[in-house]
């Protein structure tokens, strides 16, 4: 499993992994304990984890929501020590410290607090979404 095999639907709660497409939409399991299957529609909003960045100052604009959820796993190994009822302040530190060029205008606090449940979610649910891929260092061995 991937970050682009994984999905957030506006209006629901949690994350959900993407089973299989659909005629007209797509089918989801939720990635909590009931594992409730779901059939979404194409005029729903649904979001690819692979997909979402997170707005920064710097000349790209952005990060991959990979790469910060790597940083996170990097730094705190699963416990950021944060948790849903967070100091707005303390969440922004928390972010400033993971990236220091986020743009503060643009990111707000319910972004965090997202963030960090997905991080918790997926990093006691799912470890091996941040395990470095054998296949990319073999390819590199080749080159």
């Amino acid at each position: 499993m991937d970050f682009n095999e994984i999905a957030t639907v506006s209006g629901k709660g949690g994350l959900f992994s993407v089973v299989a497409p659909t005629r007209g939409g797509m089918i989801l399991e939720s990635m909590d304990e009931q594992k409730k299957k779901l059939v979404v529609n194409v005029n729903s909003k649904v979001s690819v984890l692979g997909e979402i960045s997170i707005y920064t100052n710097d000349k790209e604009g952005s990060c991959p929501l990979e790469q910060v959820m790597k940083k996170i796993h990097k730094e705190f190994n699963g416990d950021t020590g944060l948790a849903g009822n967070s100091d707005n302040e303390e969440l922004k530190a928390f972010l400033k410290h993971i990236l220091p060029d986020y743009d503060e205008d643009r990111v707000y606090a319910s972004d965090i607090k997202k963030l960090v449940k997905w991080y918790h979610l997926l990093s006691s649910g799912y470890p091996e979404l941040f395990e470095e891929k054998e296949e990319s260092k073999e390819e590199t061995d080749k080159k």
